[in-house]
């Protein structure tokens, strides 16, 4: 039997619980597992149903029990069920993870006498008898003569049951004497608290089975199986429609878990207009948007929760893999192509703050698929779409939506809780299809200009500030779409700069390290618009020192900056974890907000520093208020440099005397006193005495004899790459004896072939991670620094090659399955990438 075979409501109930964060599924044994046969000591389960508990019980957060009025040993040995499945006995008075319920002296006694009283009633009964089970006592008649059944039955009603302390269970052709209060309802909700779980499926067919059904409520899901009346919603015919129910439960499951069709992270494309991002898959769908800004609920996360948390997608209507996908040169704007098909995509880089407009351009002549299926606030609301002549409007969300696409016809379907948009169209060699996913209105007229000229308009935007860049001779290509993601990354109108574009895709395959990156962090920001001032664009470090002054502005003291801020220069609100989505590949949490904003981490003041002197070397000039900011990040350290910190890496460890945090405040100290020499500012008095004062604190506690090298903190012995940052800064020269060994050493520990992590130690987070592309850049600067450059050309080769076909890089890189991780693109991976080859043109 297929899906197809069940009523179209019950896989619409078995698709939404399917995607509870935590499920229980349970169900009864004879009559539900296995059929109903003459002789109850054959009665086996359908293999296909063991197969599929069997696989549930294998999903991440999936429990599957089975709960039977059968004894616990007997049913253990008559199902053969993997240990995988729990196991329930007796109605609930026995778990295969322990007795529920110990039986007391008197409850032995009453047990005892129940075991004499049904053996005389049964006695000399062809057909009778007794299933003694540790907390009670099963009468079976069902191959007894029917009127010597009914006699018993009456007989043990009329007498055992209504004794004291006695809990009765009646069934088919069966009544139990219980000496403990048990149900299978209770025993199910012992269950639920057990492994919490948000949901609960249950398939019985007992008349014991409804007092499951009767206890279910909200997500849950009963389902009867058989005929008779029932409490159940649904209802399923047999044994066979079970197993059908229980295969199709684990494939909703598992495709909502695992997304089986997460594609890499780094094939990942990005759309940008300095506003808003998007990302598109290798075959057109667009699998993440964010509105009314990138840090804003999404209103298609396919790439943390599967089709079913909202896409966008294209692609030809007789299906096929994509022959590839570009970027048009120096722009941003994202071409897909198929035989005889090709899908442009670009984010419209002019229009009022409050808009996101996407367009997607179809054109060759094979006719296409698309399939519209908004999710707003991650598939929190429910969505309703209504044909317009012109296009879609999406109902029932506080943010106006439309899709203007003429001359499209569109079929409308619904899940049971959202709408979703299918049509088939046909572009021709002259006329393309163009759809304009217009968010932030519900204006569906035609734009004042042609599609033609908006592409070109688009392409413009980015082509004629890529012309002013100044590339280095090494990888310049790779380098200048570097350099278009991160201007990509800049918001135009706060100034604010994304870390990432994305959240919570994973540092590990199916584990918890998962963050949210759509912010700003005061450190990250300045290291990306300094680079782009190195390749000769200003515009980005203005805004951004403009979004710094502002956020200064709303603090007492400089000393009180936190690491991150959102795009508007407003603090975070509480980290928070989004229940209902699977997450990438089935990493879980999926989370929304970032706790480091609460950290305290003193290194965030040097790179503002070194961002107004190379501001200023451009300019040739130090504006004052550049100068102010200056003053106020060096103000900051002489408050607060002697502290304890969380680092630059955030661990969520107790603060400790990290070697990074104190040498950038020794940078900003000694590039704030050769700013002032270099531009005739005036010096505060200690200025001097104070960069004196780190460099020796650094030099003294910072290094151990022990490992011969500069180690994360004072207080032990593991390494971090951001050592380096003690001859890559000049603290120490690095020809000095100590930082060549500090190399060697991180080399040896943290280096992996074509990656170098953070660190080797208990961070107290579950799990592992990759190593870091910004982490190999530093090490290949340190190489360079040390007169290694064919360890640097190579290092630089492996990461170059760690980049995806559209030249972007997320932030991490596992060497050992080859694979890219974590968030994407990632800043620190692309200002890496553009040091690197900096440096190695220069040299």
């Amino acid at each position: 039997m297929t899906a197809e075979s069940l009523p179209a409501e019950l896989r619409r109930a078995i698709v939404q619980i399917a995607r509870t964060p935590r499920l229980l599924v349970a169900c009864d044994y004879d009559g539900t597992l296995a059929p109903i046969v003459t002789n109850p000591d054959e009665a086996r389960p359908l293999p296909e149903s063991v197969g599929a508990l069997r696989s549930l019980a294998g999903l991440h957060e999936t429990t599957t029990a089975v709960i039977s009025g059968r004894a616990l040993r007997d049913l253990a040995i008559l199902s053969r069920l993997p240990s995988e499945v729990h196991l329930v006995g007796s109605h609930g008075s026995e778990f295969d993870l322990g007795f529920v319920h110990a039986l007391d002296a008197e409850a032995r006694d009453l047990h005892r006498r129940l075991e004499h009283e049904l053996e005389e009633l049964v006695r000399d009964v062809p057909g009778a008898q007794l299933e003694v089970k540790p907390a009670s006592i099963a009468v079976h008649v069902r191959r007894a003569d029917r009127e010597d059944a009914r006699r018993i039955l009456d007989e043990v009603h009329n007498g055992p049951c209504r004794w004291a302390g006695v809990s009765t269970t009646d069934g088919k052709e069966v009544v139990e004497l219980a000496v403990v209060q048990t149900d299978k309802g209770k025993a199910l909700d012992t269950l639920r608290h057990q492994v919490g779980a948000t949901a609960a499926v249950f398939l019985g067919d007992d008349v014991t089975d409804e007092k499951v059904f009767a206890r279910l409520s909200g997500p849950d899901l009963g389902i009867k199986v058989g005929d008779g009346e029932s409490l159940a919603d649904y209802r399923v015919d047999g044994t066979e429609d079970v197993a059908t129910v229980l295969a199709f439960l684990l494939e909703e499951r598992r495709n909502w878990l695992y997304g089986e069709q997460a594609p890499p992270i780094e094939r990942l494309s990005l759309l940008a207009n300095e506003r808003s991002v998007a990302l598109i898959t290798p075959d057109a769908r667009l699998t993440w948007l964010c509105h009314p800004g990138p840090d804003a609920p999404a209103v298609f996360a396919d790439l943390l929760g599967g089709t079913a948390a909202g896409h966008f997608s294209i692609g030809p209507y007789k299906g096929g893999l994509p022959l590839g996908q570009r970027y048009l040169p120096n722009t941003m704007t994202v071409e897909t192509r198929w035989s005889r098909l090709l899908v442009t995509d670009y984010l419209e880089p002019h229009g009022p703050a409050h808009r996101t407009d996407l367009v997607r351009v179809i054109s060759g002549t094979a006719m296409a698929s698309v399939v519209f299926a908004p999710r707003p606030e991650f598939g929190a609301v429910p969505v309703n779409l209504v044909r317009e002549a012109d296009g879609l409007r999406v109902m029932g969300t506080s943010e106006p939506y439309v899709l203007r696409a003429p001359g499209v016809e569109w079929e409308i379907s619904n899940d049971g809780l959202h709408d979703t948009a299918t049509a088939v169209v046909q572009p021709t060699a002259d006329s393309p299809v163009v759809l304009e996913l217009r968010c932030g209105t519900d204006d569906l007229h035609p734009h004042e200009l042609s599609e033609v000229d908006r592409r070109a308009r688009a392409g413009r935007y980015w082509s004629e500030w890529a012309a002013g860049l100044k590339l280095p001779g090494v990888e310049a290509d790779l380098v200048l779409r570097s350099a278009l993601t991160l201007r990509g990354l800049c918001n135009s109108d706060t100034g604010g700069v994304l870390a990432a574009a994305t959240s919570s895709l994973p540092e590990e395959i199916g584990g918890v390290r998962n963050w949210d990156y759509r912010y700003c962090w005061i450190r990250d920001a300045a290291m990306t618009v300094r680079e782009l001032v190195g390749l000769g664009s200003l515009t980005e470090a203005d805004g951004y020192l403009q979004w710094l002054h502002g956020v200064l502005g709303t603090l007492a003291g400089p000393e009180r900056l936190h690491p991150l801020y959102t795009l508007a220069g407003t603090p975070l609100g509480a980290e928070a974890v989004i229940d209902t989505l699977p997450g990438y590949a089935g990493s879980r949490p999926v989370r929304v907000g970032n706790l480091a904003n609460h950290q305290v981490q003193l290194d965030v003041f040097g790179p503002v520093v070194e961002l107004v002197c190379s501001v200023a070397e451009v300019r040739g000039d130090l504006r004052d208020q550049d100068w102010e900011l200056v003053r106020a990040m060096a103000e900051a350290v002489t408050r607060r440099w002697y502290e304890a910190d969380h680092g630059i890496w955030e661990e969520r460890h107790v603060p400790r005397h990290r070697v990074y945090s104190r040498v950038m405040c020794w940078v900003t100290i000694d590039r704030a006193i050769k700013l002032g020499e270099i531009y005739e500012r005036e010096i505060p008095e200690g200025w001097h005495g104070l960069r004196d004062t780190i460099a020796r604190d650094v030099l003294e506690n910072g290094w151990n004899e022990e490992v011969q090298a500069f180690t994360t903190a004072y207080d032990g012995t593991d390494l971090d790459a951001a050592s380096l940052f003690v001859g890559l800064t000049g603290l120490l020269d690095p020809s000095d004896d100590r930082f060549q060994s500090t190399v060697t050493a991180i080399e040896a520990e943290l280096r992996s072939g074509s990656t170098v992590y953070r660190y080797r130690r208990d961070d107290g987070l579950p799990g592992d991670e990759g190593g870091f592309h910004l982490c190999a850049a530093w090490l290949i600067e340190a190489y360079l620094l040390t007169g290694r450059r064919t360890e640097a050309e190579e290092l630089f080769e492996q990461m170059v090659d760690a980049a995806g076909p559209t030249g972007l890089l997320p932030e991490q890189y596992d060497p050992i399955a080859e694979r890219s991780l974590g968030n994407h693109p990632q800043a620190y991976s692309h200002i890496g990438l553009i040091r690197c080859a900096k440096l190695l043109a220069q040299q």
